[in-house]
């Protein structure tokens, strides 16, 4: 637990924090090993058998079983021979052999002693190098337990003050080892597990000691031997055990101090300037601007020349200052209180914006471009999102191994460890479809959250113990050295470089002010912010420490504050002449020359979405064929081909030729389309099957929709993790690179994107408004009450339909293009298409728009196969477009004043609604249209129907229930059409919690009911 320790408990060589690990932690196995060290204990009980291990500590047997199945040459020959045995069988007592006398070979012995002239016991020889063995390999396990890792000195970094066991804290410690003091200066030789000896094989003990506190015990914690991979491990234990690794020349100390000044300066003019306003500064963890620019500087090297950040709002200022070098006038003016709003959107609080820029790296003189994506409060939200677009980036760029691309995520303690979607992330980092080849991520650890202390925010030692899961290495710095974190940074960019997969560097810190600069933390950590107050800042230490070294002089020091301070100042005046706030300063994504053509502004017009018959059968042929030599398909699949090459003759198509149509011409166009999400591939309900498998060999695929055109763009179709949040956040960032491809993401049944819902609700429907960025992503979401009960049945129309922005209450008055125009105006589209030909047409219109705005799509289930549902070929030739409504053809079309009601609808109870009315025998009387795009409302052509329909009932059928659904959206919308002269009838399923009823016989009574509601015309009380 945390404690409080005294300045004589500081004093003390090393302090430290955790218990022994399991001894049964799995480990990876030799071949033929057993599993765990569990299984060789009948090998060595009771010790008695084996005259060999007499005295030997059952811990010490433990760490060289585990160093054995590592690496059989890095344990002396006695226990690799006695592992081998008893794995293969050998009876207890026989195991282990003795190694040959003396006089015969020195291989048993240290070369050292064997020098010497030295004649000691064999066996207690064997058994002081393996503990010395076991020694080491404490330190590199459980070193960073005992670090020195915080700048306050009164917390343990882990949670816990206990010291490990195996750590030598004391001299009488060594007895743990089978050692005492008198064993301090035998000389041992070194296994190739370690580099602590750098050019020499053997150290005297109390050498070992020293070098292995010097690499893991101090400012610096490693968490790497989790790490399956010997390779891995040794690269890790190259950079932090060799001797004299942290050494910088003078250039780079002063490079790191005019650094430390720039960070700690800017707050500190803000803080003058504008001391009652909000910042979120990151006073307490100043080193993190040198530790970002360090991990820059260290990949531009490399060969990385874009680099994609994500992070929370604490520092978000200082970076777009000095990481990203905004303009200092453009963010000294959003402090102006006068400062009014462009036209572009409502925009956001400045320590939520973004920023894209390219410029020079004058370390590595190449040109880098940082973009800071704009993220809301909720912390980690932006994690995934930031993977999306790297990975876009380095897509479009034919980065596949992410040398060129890379992302840096920055991320607080408590919400690192605290928020499920910082898991969901990290399990993306290394799937074929999702990888960004490594992510840098960088935790400030302010050891606090808002006002919670971190023994109540977390069950885990560390807030970074999630990033074990993908055996990412874990880097503890006490953020008050800046030369240890600048070290650190350094290695985690190698890493990067080297073996493309994530690391994290923890930045052991503190907050030198509450929450924000407003806030009093002194009501719930009145110890630390004591000490917090005492506390001298890091730049006054760091400049402290060169001046004492000569690196720099005092005057030299001072002439770099003053030299920053006079920027700030000049930058200060400069901003006074911002009048208007232009969002369009803060774009973290550009999509130059889309909105132009010709260097004019685009039209405002939507062509045909329509194709050719010729397209339209070509792309079928392909649909309904594998064109892979050698192939063999499942006999179920041959069917299904079959019956699309026959709806292809006979010009229709079903719900998945719509959709294989739509993306096939897309592609064909050059647009890229990509469909993620739990079991796309094939499609929940086993209609899509866009990837063919062959049936005789594994992993062997065929995607027919890349072999639609000689030079046509890819098609990318990708089965998930079991994520909403994550995978939607992932698509969406992948979306804002480019407005040039079409991203959807399908959930595997509508009702499964609550759990996505903080990016709808933070990033889809607001984003535009927010940070004038147009996205075209499209959600695809299963919907329809199919009896199947409350899950799977719902995709919350009325949720998305309640943060549409239109207005319900005004009849939009748009003297031109009333289609696209309306569009353009909303913060996003939403349809419930019927038929396969609108549901084609509406995701190319996504496309052929001079514009972008998301989608939502409430797809059908049971329309994937209904007979009724599918479109002739004449719905989808060129000169069609997408209807926002469906009129009703039929017989009530030709005698529009006889017809009684008019049944507005949308979606599946079309169909429903059909089939009732022709049992009923009322083709004549009432009419049923359909409402396909539900926002932005089609005012317009609602209002054409009511019109020509004047002597009418008006109903609004819907499947779900009252308090769902779309009647709260729709009724005060065809209200104001009419200019309220009638009133809106409702039919459907009466009010409830849940989405559906789990009964089925209670689900078709339901359906009953309310269809006899709809087709009775004496139903609604006053009205007839």
């Amino acid at each position: 637990m945390h404690r409080l320790r005294t300045c004589a408990a500081r004093l003390r060589p090393l302090t430290a924090s955790q218990t022994v690990q399991s001894a049964s932690q799995t480990r990876p196995a030799a071949a033929g090993a057993p599993r765990t060290f569990q299984h060789i204990r009948c090998y060595t009980a009771p010790v008695a058998a084996e005259p060999f291990l007499n005295g030997t500590s059952s811990n010490y047997v433990e760490e060289m079983y585990f160093a054995w199945l590592e690496n059989p040459k890095s344990v002396h020959k006695s226990w690799n021979i006695f592992f081998r045995n008893a794995n293969a069988g050998a009876p207890p007592g026989t195991a282990y052999q003795s190694p040959p006398p003396l006089g015969a070979s020195l291989s048993g012995l240290s070369q050292a002693q064997a020098l010497m002239g030295a004649q000691p016991n064999v066996e207690k020889l064997v058994e002081d190098h393996l503990a010395v063995q076991s020694l080491i390999r404490a330190y590199q396990i459980r070193g960073h337990h005992v670090a020195q890792l915080d700048p306050l000195g009164i917390m343990d970094a882990d949670l816990d003050s206990c010291v490990p066991t195996d750590i030598i804290t004391s001299s009488d410690k060594l007895g743990f080892y089978g050692l005492d003091e008198s064993d301090l200066d035998k000389v041992f030789r070194l296994p190739t597990t370690t580099f602590i000896g750098g050019s020499e094989s053997a150290l005297p003990l109390r050498e070992i000691i020293r070098r292995l506190e010097m690499a893991y015990c101090q400012h610096i914690g490693v968490e790497f031997m989790f790490i399956n991979d010997l390779d891995q491990c040794q690269w890790i234990r190259q950079k932090f055990e060799k001797p004299g690794v942290m050494q910088f020349s003078l250039e780079e100390k002063r490079t790191l101090l005019a650094r430390m000044v720039r960070s700690t300066r800017f707050e500190e003019f803000l803080q003058r300037k504008w001391s009652s306003e909000k910042r979120f500064g990151l006073e307490g963890s100043e080193s993190l601007i040198p530790a970002m620019k360090t991990i820059i500087d260290k990949s531009s090297e490399a060969g990385v020349e874009s680099v994609i950040m994500g992070m929370p709002h604490r520092g978000r200022l200082n970076v777009l200052a000095n990481v990203i070098r905004k303009e200092l006038e453009q963010i000294f003016c959003q402090f102006d209180s006068k400062l009014e709003a462009a036209d572009e959107g409502s925009g956001d609080v400045k320590y939520h914006l973004g920023m894209y820029h390219r410029r020079i790296n004058r370390v590595t003189e190449r040109d880098i471009t940082l973009s800071l994506m704009a993220n809301p409060s909720h912390l980690e939200a932006v994690d995934p999102v930031v993977q999306g677009k790297t990975k876009a980036e380095q897509f479009y760029c034919g980065d596949t191994e992410g040398n060129r691309v890379m992302s840096l995520l920055l991320h607080g303690d408590a919400a690192f460890a605290g928020q499920g979607i910082v898991y969901e992330t990290f399990h993306l980092s290394d799937l074929p479809s999702y990888t960004t080849h490594g992510t840098i991520h960088v935790v400030v650890n302010n050891q606090i959250g808002f006002t919670t202390d971190p023994r109540m925010a977390r069950s885990s030692p560390y807030p970074t113990d999630v990033a074990r899961v993908v055996n990412a290495p874990i880097f503890h710095v006490n953020a008050d050295d800046p030369e240890a974190v600048m070290y650190v940074c350094n290695v985690a960019a190698e890493w990067r470089a080297t073996f493309h997969k994530d690391v994290v560097v923890d930045l052991v810190s503190y907050r030198r002010n509450g929450h924000n600069e407003m806030d009093e933390p002194m009501f719930t950590q009145p110890l630390m912010y004591k000490q917090i107050k005492k506390q001298k800042p890091v730049l006054q230490k760091y400049a402290e420490k060169l001046i004492a070294e000569g690196v720099v002089t005092r005057q030299e020091y001072e002439e770099e504050i003053a030299k920053y301070d006079k920027i700030c100042e000049e930058a200060h005046a400069r901003s006074k002449d911002e009048k208007i706030l232009h969002i369009k300063h803060w774009l973290d994504s550009p999509w130059p020359g889309f909105f132009t053509l010709d260097g004019q502004p685009k039209s405002m017009s939507c062509p045909s979405t329509g194709l050719t018959e010729e397209e339209l059968s070509h792309i079928g042929k392909v649909a309904s064929s594998v064109p892979v030599e050698d192939f063999t398909i499942h006999g179920g699949l041959t069917r299904v081909l079959k019956g699309r090459a026959t709806m292809v003759q006979n010009r229709t198509v079903d719900w998945a030729l719509g959709e294989y149509m739509a993306f096939g011409s897309l592609l064909k166009e050059g647009i890229h389309v990509r469909l993620s999400g739990q079991d796309v591939e094939r499609g929940t309900f086993s209609h899509r099957h866009h990837v063919l498998h062959d049936q005789h060999v594994d992993k062997k695929i065929c995607i027919p929709m890349n072999h639609v055109a000689p030079n046509q763009a890819p098609y990318t179709v990708c089965n998930s993790s079991l994520s909403e949040y994550g995978v939607l956040g992932f698509e969406l960032g992948f979306a804002m690179a480019s407005p040039n491809a079409l991203i959807l993401w399908e959930a595997q049944f509508g009702d499964f994107n609550n759990t996505a819902q903080c990016i709808i609700d933070q990033f889809i429907s607001p984003g535009q408004a927010k940070w004038v960025r147009q996205n075209g992503i499209v959600l695809l979401l299963p919907h329809g009450m199919e009896g199947m009960g409350p899950e799977h049945s719902s995709a919350r129309p009325e949720r998305f339909l309640q943060m549409c922005n239109d207005d319900p209450d005004v009849f939009p008055t748009i003297p031109e293009d009333f289609a696209v125009h309306q569009l353009y105006d909303a913060n996003w589209i939403v349809v419930n298409c019927s038929t396969p030909a609108n549901f084609f047409h509406v995701l190319r219109r996504q496309i052929l728009l001079p514009f972008r705005k998301p989608l939502i799509v409430f797809t059908p289930k049971s329309l994937l196969r209904l007979p009724e549902a599918r479109s002739s070929f004449d719905d989808m030739i060129s000169g069609t477009h997408f209807q926002r409504i469906i009129l009703d053809q039929g017989p009530v079309s030709q005698n529009p004043s006889g017809v009684k009601r008019v049944v507005f609808c949308t979606g599946k109870v079309y169909y429903e609604l059909v089939r009732e009315r022709k049992n009923r025998g009322m083709e004549d009387s009432v009419a049923i249209i359909r409402i396909e795009q539900l926002s932005p409302f089609p005012f317009d052509l609602v209002k054409a129907e009511t019109d020509k329909y004047a002597q009418a009932d008006l109903v609004w059928c819907q499947e779900e229930h009252k308090n769902q659904g779309y009647y709260d959206y729709v009724k005060p919308r065809i209200r104001t059409t009419i200019a309220r002269s009638r009133p809106v009838w409702y039919a459907g399923r009466g009010p409830a919690a849940a989405p559906a009823t789990g009964n089925k016989k209670a689900h078709l009574l339901e359906l009953e009911r309310f269809l006899d509601t709809a087709f009775t015309l004496d139903a609604f009380d006053g009205h007839s």
